[in-house]
């Protein structure tokens, strides 16, 4: 761009049709202009097409040359001349962070707390796209933070327990991206959505890895309370269990405690109890489309290893880790063999896998729902807490609140467009109706 061009802003608005791209290009190209940035977004039909260019010759007469040209086919045109070019592509600045708002729905009086809580901490939205319409809705914001109070602050677990997004950020969190964190769950919480926050960036789609928590995660409800409800104690197991998610018990010993109440169940009962597992929905979707995308993916469980590998085997996961029920001359015994998945050893597994596939801790993500996922979500480099109890979510990178497991896919930037584009070609494109 020569120093005595101007710059023209290009803005064309209409019905969407063939041949506007081409008759806009062809009147440009009469004018010998060079294309600085370009960017279409088309809306139920309504095009909206914008070109920067730099002109060396008379704008004014390009400005009435388009007025004609986007006349004859019926669109409107404005013409911007004199635009400050320091937004064109070759000097644009990069947004620093994906804003994914997902609801049942996402009302305008969510999105207009959002982008007043935006626009009250000086975060200006670059771009906003439309990433899901099932089965929930998902909007995708692109923002820029500012920069003038980015004061680190040190990577201390016990002061900032998001330790998986000082990971993805290889070091000190900004004062501006923890009150943008913040303040976004806040609005979250009051207007019942869910609104993750990620650094935007090659950082965002490096991610290789991801591990799942089972029960009341990959799968629907607690696989021990089902082999409980064969020995006539699940609602003794479930008062157990869910004060172990709570947090509240130490998860080693509530798991020796229910263990315990299956001592001598046939052992045929593991297979029954695995027969009867249900998926959550979207589970199938989001390992098939994490496994075309390269990923490699597994589970960590507190669960039990005889019930989990057929099912990953199944899904075709890379990794199992979980416990083992101890099993005597066919009857459980009521103890569990080898080392207890308990908390710590969660987040011992997820860096084990790590270190197998060759993938930085920065590039994994972990997904979970209780209290004895806290250290695998705080290790990994995205911590997704669904559906999860308290403890859990205060200190998750996001949380879903929402019972379909494919929503994790519009955190990490997969449009629903784009997974029933690869379902469709595989010829199992469908829409389960919404109960």
């Amino acid at each position: 761009m020569s120093t005595s061009d101007t710059t023209v802003l290009v803005t064309v608005t209409g019905p969407d049709k063939p041949g506007v791209t081409s008759v806009l290009l062809a009147a440009l190209s009469n004018n010998a202009v060079s294309l600085l940035d370009v960017e279409q977004v088309v809306i139920r039909g309504r095009l909206t097409l914008g070109v920067l260019v730099s002109c060396p010759n008379d704008p004014e007469a390009l400005q009435e040359q388009l007025e004609e040209a986007m006349a004859t086919v019926g669109m409107n045109v404005d013409v911007e001349i004199g635009t400050n070019g320091a937004n064109s592509f070759a000097g644009a600045k990069l947004s620093t962070h994906a804003v994914v708002v997902i609801g049942s729905p996402v009302t305008a009086r969510a999105f207009s707390a959002i982008s007043r809580k935006l626009a009250g901490q000086g975060v200006n939205i670059d771009s906003i796209r439309g990433i899901a319409d099932y089965p929930v809705t998902g909007l995708e914001l692109m923002v820029t933070a500012p920069s003038a109070d980015a004061v680190s602050v040190p990577l201390d677990d016990s002061q900032d327990p998001s330790a998986g997004t000082r990971a993805a950020l290889g070091a000190d969190v900004s004062v501006a991206e923890t009150r943008l964190r913040t303040g976004l769950a806040e609005v979250a919480v009051k207007e019942g959505v869910d609104v993750a926050v990620e650094r935007a960036g090659l950082a965002r789609r490096a991610k290789r890895l991801i591990v799942f928590d089972v029960d009341s995660t990959l799968i629907q409800g607690e696989v021990i309370e089902m082999l409980a409800a064969h020995a006539g104690v699940e609602e003794e197991v479930r008062k157990v269990t869910e004060a172990a998610m709570r947090g509240e018990i130490d998860f080693a010993e509530s798991l020796r405690q229910r263990v315990a109440t299956l001592a001598g169940l046939d052992a045929s009962v593991i297979d029954e109890v695995a027969e009867q597992i249900e998926l959550t929905p979207g589970a199938r979707t989001t390992i098939r489309t994490l496994r075309r995308l390269g990923f490699r993916c597994g589970v960590v469980s507190g669960g039990f290893r005889q019930v989990i590998e057929p099912l990953a085997h199944e899904l075709e996961l890379d990794f199992v880790q979980a416990n083992t029920l101890e099993v005597v001359n066919g009857k459980l015994t009521g103890e569990v063999v080898g080392e207890i998945v308990d908390r710590a050893a969660k987040a011992v597994a997820l860096r084990r896998f790590a270190t197998e596939a060759g993938v930085p801790m920065e590039q994994t993500v972990a997904v979970g729902d209780g209290a004895n996922d806290i250290d695998m979500l705080n290790a990994a480099g995205l911590g997704i807490a669904f559906q999860a109890k308290p403890a859990l979510r205060e200190v998750a990178d996001t949380a879903l609140s929402h019972p379909y497991l494919d929503a994790v896919l519009f955190i990490l930037g997969v449009t629903r467009e784009e997974i029933e584009a690869a379902d469709a070609h595989d010829g199992i494109l469908r829409r389960v109706p919404l109960g």
